[in-house]
């Protein structure tokens, strides 16, 4: 049996980014990974990078081209990308001196034995000193949903976010079942690349983005709906089949009225769940929370202290640069002094893709009240920032949330062009604790998108 000093079991962002560290310090390493498919992680080949692509696609899609025509083309032009980012990938870790890739899928024999089955069948055990869990996560398939499964499983007109990227034949019509970020993002694709979009809500309208302060929810629905993309809220989707080569969906409403609606194709868009059902964690001892989520301390150490948990599969905010921050906080507790853990991680920022982008960090209004602060606020309509008026992009709010007795900026809320990039500077200053008249006094350059942080600030003294 080959011993290694590091096992990581998934190719995802922390394991791939360590695997190299740890060989650089000269430590031997195996990475498993179940796909070929997905070499780098969920991040790179079904997620972030390729869904970014076609959305920046579909963004860009001239007034007068064929609708079919240029979908096929954005989706094979993402397949070229994805392909070569891949392979990157791949030998990034495999030609390391230390490094080592081996396909197949892993399971634990027992605390310090993986087994690794190939997909013809074969197996080989390997040993590890130290082993990270980095499976990530997948979609959920509800499962009161009469016939979805299977549907979804045969492959057509039903999808996941990761199989429908994958289509390159264009759906004029989309329905999508879940109003969750990753809903609302391909809603606002779908839509720029021609499609007639759904969304069915299972919660009412007062609900939509639940743990955002309602003004800003308001100005993020309306402009949605302003594009064309249609919600139908309260919708408890009951059924799914298929005639011909449409998808039809029976929904109940409020009433308890039922209704079907059809569409070329439909998008299972209700959040993700830990991928650990293969690895067989109760052989080494693992716990897993009542999601299935592997718990972890402050340290990513799971209940076994050699045995780590990074990424998605262990909870949490499921973002590849989240992932990326669990690997510095491997390196400080093996290699440093621990002192940066979980519990003093730094703020993290969030994007959300639609058109226009909306990005957040730190607490709402309405949490920070409830935490008991003291608090300030001020927003400022896009529509007054000079530079959204020079490109003609108007649409959005900014909101910022203030201590009152600190002056430190609690949370800001920025829906509105270039909110994704913008958001990182906001982040910067909660990082360094720095007071609001820190970006609010700040000299930028003009005119850009950015210098609306001084606007939206000064309105914290108005």
């Amino acid at each position: 049996m080959e011993q290694f000093d590091n096992i990581i079991i998934g190719f995802g962002k922390a394991g791939k980014t360590i695997a190299g560290f740890f060989a650089k310090q000269g430590q031997t390493v195996a990475l498993i990974e179940a796909s070929p498919k997905m070499y780098g992680g969920t991040c790179i080949n079904v997620a972030c990078l390729p869904s970014k692509n076609l959305i920046t696609a579909a963004e860009r899609k001239p007034k007068d081209a064929d609708n079919s025509a240029y979908y096929t083309e954005a989706v094979q032009n993402k397949k070229a990308l994805i392909a070569k980012l891949n392979n990157a990938n791949y030998h990034n870790v495999a030609d390391l001196d230390k490094g080592q890739v081996i396909d197949g899928t892993a399971y634990f024999l027992d605390d310090h034995t993986v087994e690794i089955k190939a997909d013809n069948g074969e197996t080989v055990q390997i040993s590890g000193d130290r082993i990270i869990i980095n499976t990530g996560a997948r979609p959920n398939i509800p499962s009161d949903i009469d016939g979805l499964a299977g549907l979804v499983a045969a492959g057509a007109p039903y999808y996941t976010s990761e199989s429908l990227m994958d289509q390159e034949n264009y759906p004029a019509s989309l329905t999508i079942i879940g109003d969750g970020f990753i809903g609302l993002e391909f809603a606002s694709m779908y839509q720029q690349f021609g499609a007639d979009v759904t969304v069915l809500a299972h919660s009412d309208r007062s609900s939509f983005l639940k743990k955002e302060d309602r003004d800003v929810a308001k100005v993020v629905l309306e402009a949605m709906e302003a594009q064309g993309i249609h919600f139908i809220f309260n919708a408890s989707t009951t059924a799914a089949t298929v005639d011909g080569a449409n998808a039809i969906l029976t929904y109940q409403v409020e009433d308890g009225q039922s209704d079907t609606i059809t569409s070329e194709a439909v998008l299972v868009s209700v959040g993700r769940h830990a991928n650990t059902a293969s690895l067989k964690l109760e052989n080494a001892g693992v716990e897993v929370n009542e999601r299935g989520e592997i718990k972890v301390n402050k340290h990513l150490q799971t209940s076994k202290d050699h045995i780590f948990a990074v990424g998605d599969v262990k909870g949490g905010p499921q973002f590849t640069y989240v992932s990326l921050d669990d690997n510095r906080i491997l390196k400080n507790f093996i290699f440093g002094d621990g002192s940066y853990n979980l519990e003093t991680r730094s703020h993290i920022p969030t994007a959300n893709f639609i058109e226009p982008s909306f990005a957040s960090v730190g607490l709402t209004e309405t949490a920070a009240k409830e935490a008991g602060y003291d608090v300030k606020v001020a927003s400022l309509a896009v529509a007054c920032i000079p530079k959204a008026k020079v490109i003609g992009r108007t649409t959005g709010i900014f909101k910022a949330v203030v201590d009152a007795n600190t002056k430190e900026i609690l949370g800001v809320r920025l829906f509105g062009e270039g909110a994704h990039e913008i958001i990182n500077i906001v982040t910067v200053a909660m990082n360094a604790h720095l007071p609001y008249t820190a970006l609010r006094d700040q000299i930028y350059t003009h005119p850009t998108l950015a210098e609306a942080l001084n606007d939206l600030f000064a309105g914290i003294d108005a």
